[in-house]
């Protein structure tokens, strides 16, 4: 009788096979004090995201997942492979490259990765010009990302292109590499929702190849006032509460602008804010520190 996949709420574990002891000694994996201190800033950086519950939930079992089999085959005892390739499914400024940076952090600081560091591309980066190119392309990223993450940012385009783009032999690459280099670097492809299903269904083998698959929700309008007042706060500066009122304005009449934009969106309000207010405050004649940190509701743009 066949092992049952197994299953996680919000992604899954497909085609898992228990693996049978290893006569070898186990790879000793030592933590440092480099490692504990990557550890817990990695931890505290993910915890502070504004929202994204269920994404943070998704990425401490995993966590809890990679760190349980090492220990596991520590100690000898039959593990699951720890396969992290994954699909990264939201719109953009919902915190896909975050977390991927995150993610790279904290399994570094337990040994499954390397390096840790996340190498991030686009179909630009990947597909060539003319035949042989392309493979090129992905192979140089792909031993750039090793030790690490490689992360593929709106990935469905690869698809796009029909039979004769060299985009699918982006994708066939992309495949080979992650067999001749197993273990050695994690894949995430990110993109749109809808568009990521249709690239994932363009490709019967290629979705059992990415066990995890994590959906990023749009940012509430209260989600996004907040992460404005974190951004303002990180830049030392302040929101009067007028200021507060008119983000919350604007936020509201452009509640469909969130697909395209999300915290992008108020990062590029809060930053036009920042150089109206510098233009505003250089004009008075007695600068007082009050005037250097303070955003007013004239400094937000409605345009």
């Amino acid at each position: 009788m066949g092992i049952r996949p197994v299953f996680f709420e919000g992604y899954k574990f497909e085609g898992y096979k228990i693996e049978k002891k290893s006569e070898d000694k186990p790879k000793e994996v030592t933590t440092t004090v480099d490692d504990k201190k990557l550890q817990e800033e990695a931890l505290k950086e993910l915890n502070s995201l504004i929202g994204l519950n269920k994404v943070k939930e998704i990425i401490q079992e995993i966590y809890a997942f990679s760190q349980l089999q090492i220990k596991r085959k520590k100690e000898g005892l039959a593990t699951e492979p720890i396969v992290l390739h994954m699909i990264f499914k939201g719109n953009p400024g919902t915190g896909k490259t975050t977390v991927a940076r995150i993610l790279g952090k904290l399994l570094k600081s337990i040994g499954v990765l390397e390096k840790g560091h996340v190498v991030e591309v686009e179909r630009a980066d990947l597909v060539g010009e003319y035949i042989g190119h392309t493979a090129h392309r992905v192979r140089e990223n792909v031993k750039k990302a090793l030790g690490g993450i490689l992360f593929v940012d709106e990935a469905y385009s690869l698809a796009r292109g029909g039979e004769k783009d060299f985009g699918k032999e982006a994708i066939d690459t992309l495949v080979k590499e992650m067999e001749d280099n197993r273990n050695k670097f994690i894949l995430i492809l990110a993109g749109y929702k809808h568009e990521m299903e249709y690239f994932l269904n363009t490709n019967p083998g290629l979705r059992s190849r990415f066990p995890i698959q994590i959906d990023f929700p749009d940012y509430t309008i209260d989600e996004l006032l907040q992460i404005a007042e974190v951004m303002v706060k990180n830049r030392q500066y302040k929101l009067t509460e007028s200021a507060k009122r008119k983000l919350m304005k604007i936020l509201i009449r452009d509640d469909n602008s969130r697909e395209i934009g999300n915290a992008r969106l108020v990062r590029n309000i809060i930053e036009r804010a920042i150089r109206k207010q510098a233009v505003r405050v250089l004009n008075k004649i007695n600068i007082t520190k009050e005037d250097l940190i303070t955003i007013d509701s004239i400094d937000i743009r409605e345009d």
